[in-house]
Order: structure tokens, then sequence, then C-alpha cells
């Protein structure tokens, strides 16, 4: 784990980007890679991590019996440090769902009552609801933000008393729209309402205070800012609702199940902390250590300092394309993503135009979501810009 050494030595200065890192990644020179929001290339020391483990698997009876606890133990720790929360807090889930999952089966709501979502909101996060509306008969309602209105705004403004609970994303996944956790968080908390975080696309990627916006569950995944393999995410749980009920009864979330002599000795107590949460199989042999690697690493070079670099490269590219008479869809966006709102009539040819550059960016909807990381290079920015250049050509409305 990254010591206290890589920590600024001045906590009130301002961090300082990092240098471009593509070395630490197997990306081709012909490759602009923008799509990290979707699915982020792994670390070449993640992979080397993968094939070691991967080694081990295969001979299980040369390491007498791999240890099912200590890496799984470590994964959790790690993510703690880097998200900035209590580590007893966390359980290992393998997607969002799961730990939404787990907040709508722990979480309560009176007929009649309010569930509040985000326009466009991510399809995890909606389906989660609409069946704990089923179940209690609370109704969904969907906050849409007015022309010029923050999102923050937008859910304070819609936060009442009615409301039992509020699921937000940490940043809108369309396009990097900025929400304001703390302003909605506490306003919650006045309204007497449970907070419900989906930050899949924010830890990892900038700081985040989560001992001000205080939510009672807080999900993400580890395959996009957390550079990790598919499949091992994490949730962390306030802790007045640890004493909650799991989705599933797995044998090593029971007190004492590092004693496999006396598994069968059943327990009713478990684990401590949220670790009655986590799934089953969470040790996953082969791709914890895969995770570890890329922890460590998002430690080693400082969050803060993440998103100090990608906020300047995201802002290289705001420039760029409004030059071409392009424009966001968010003024009010994140450092590490932007959407660029796409012409109906000009779709096709920036598709077209992308492929043909080498250049790889997520359409959602009418939006193109650009997604950088530290591999990022100039010359792929310019790739990116002189693509977009070329397919709206004479398509875009000044």
């Amino acid at each position: 784990m990254p010591s206290a050494d890589h920590r600024p030595a001045d906590p009130a200065a301002p961090p300082q980007p990092l240098p471009v890192q593509r070395e630490l990644f197997d990306i081709p020179d012909d490759v602009a890679y923008f799509n990290c929001a979707s699915l982020a290339p792994l670390l070449r020391a993640s992979v080397e991590a993968g094939a070691a483990a991967g080694a081990r698997r295969a001979r299980p009876w040369l390491t007498g019996g791999r240890d099912w606890f200590t890496e799984a133990d470590e994964r959790r720790a790690l993510f703690a440090e880097l998200a900035g929360v209590d580590p007893e807090g966390v359980a290992l889930v393998p997607a969002t769902s799961y730990g939404l999952a787990v907040a709508a089966a722990n979480l309560t709501a009176r007929p009649g009552q309010r569930v509040l979502v985000l326009a466009g909101d991510y399809p995890s996060n909606r389906y989660t609801w609409q069946r704990f509306a089923g179940r209690t008969g609370a109704e969904v309602v969907t906050v849409e933000r007015r022309d010029g209105q923050r999102w923050g705004e937008a859910v304070v403004a819609a936060l009442d008393e009615r409301v039992a609970v509020v699921a937000v994303l940490a940043t809108h996944w369309t396009d990097g729209g900025s929400v304001d956790l703390a302003a909605i968080g506490a306003r919650a908390r006045e309204a007497g309402a449970a907070l419900v975080v989906d930050a899949s696309q924010a830890v990892g990627a900038m700081p985040l205070d989560w001992r001000r916006i205080r939510p009672e569950y807080l999900v993400t995944v580890g395959y996009k800012w957390l550079l990790g393999p598919f499949a091992l995410g994490y949730l962390h749980v306030a802790e007045p609702h640890r004493d909650g009920v799991p989705l599933e009864e797995n044998w090593i979330s029971r007190l004492g199940s590092e004693d496999f002599a006396a598994l069968v000795d059943y327990q009713d107590r478990y684990q401590p902390g949220a670790r009655r949460f986590d799934v089953g199989q969470r040790t996953h042999f082969e791709t914890t250590p895969m995770a570890i690697a890329a922890l460590r690493q998002l430690l080693d070079w400082e969050v803060p300092r993440i998103a100090a670099t990608l906020g300047r490269l995201t802002g290289r590219i705001q420039d760029e394309v409004e030059a071409i008479g392009l424009r966001l869809t968010s003024s009010d966006r994140v450092p590490h993503m932007l959407g660029i709102d796409l012409p109906d009539q000009a779709l096709g040819a920036v598709a077209g135009a992308l492929a043909d550059a080498g250049v790889y960016a997520g359409v959602r909807g009418s939006s193109l979501r650009v997604s950088p990381h530290l591999w990022t290079t100039d010359q792929d920015v310019e790739r990116l810009v002189s693509a977009l250049t070329k397919a709206t050509n004479g398509r875009v409305a000044t």
C-alpha cells in the first residue's frame, strides 16, 4: 500500500497534474481511447498480477490451500483508503445492481411516499427503485432540470417530506453533468430521506467528501475509473445500516469462518462491519490481485492529481470543440468527462469519422461522451478534434 510519502507536503497547495502515463497501459499508438466511462483498459501491472494469479490457481496443490481472506480484505482496505470511507463499512459486490438491491432490500417506504431519481438515469438504478416502489407502494419521481438549472438544485427543490429515498448518481453518466451531493445529502437529512449514491462515474477520478455527504448506501463498479477487472465492485454501508439483511447467506460472511474445521458448527452471527453484504465467492483468486494492483496505482497517483490532470485535458477538448461550433450538453461538469451535443444530421458522420481515425468514445443519445485518462496524449486530442471537425463540417448551426 502506498505510504504517506506519496501525499502532497502542503495539503493546501493545489494538486499538480501528472505526466502522461501511457507506458503503463497496452494501448497502441494508432488508438485514441476516450471511453474510460464505459470500460477502462487494464494496467500492465494488473495484467501481470492476473497472469501470476492464474498460474497459481492452475496448481492449487502448490499453494497449500490459498488464503480465502487476506487479499479480499486488502482490496476492501485499499478501496476504503482511495474513496475516503471507513473500511468496516465496505462490502465486496459484483455490480451496481447488486449494491443497489442491498439498499432497496433494507430501506422502507410507505404507500404514497416518493423515490427521487434523475432524468436519464442509469438503467440499473431506475429498475431497482421501480421494483422497490411496486413492493412498498411508493412512487418513483423523475427529477428534470430546467434550462440553466444544475442537477443539485433540481433535486433539492424536489426533496420534501414526501420523499423516502433519493437515489442519485455522483455525476450524470451520460455526459459528466455535476451533481451537488453535499447539498442533496444535507437536504435529505432535513427531510428524513435516505440517500443512495451510485458513484461509478466518480470514485477514482475526482475527490469526494463522503463524511460530509453521508449517504446511507454508496455503490460503485471497479472496471471504469478504478481501472480494475470486471465483476469486482464495492458497496459502502453507513454504520446504522450494517446490521441489515444480506441478499444471500454465504458461509464466509459468518463469524469464525476462518476456521474451516468448525464450519459445521453453524453460526448465527456475522463477520463484523458490512461483510455480511459481501457477495458469495468474493475471494476471486484469479482477479482480486488485478484489482489490488490497480488500486495501489491509483493511490500512488493520488485522486486529486488525477482530477487535476483530467480537468486540464477535458478543458482543452472543450475549448477546441467549441471553437468548431459544437457545444457541451452540461456546462457544469466534472473534471474527467464531458458530453458533446451532436446535431442529428451529423450523428452518422461522426461515428464513421471517429472509427476511421481510430478514436473510441461513447455515444449516448445525441451526445458524444468523452472520457480520457492518464493514457491520453496531445496527439489523441488532436485526432478526436480533427475527426469531429471533418464529420460536422457544414452541419453545425452557428
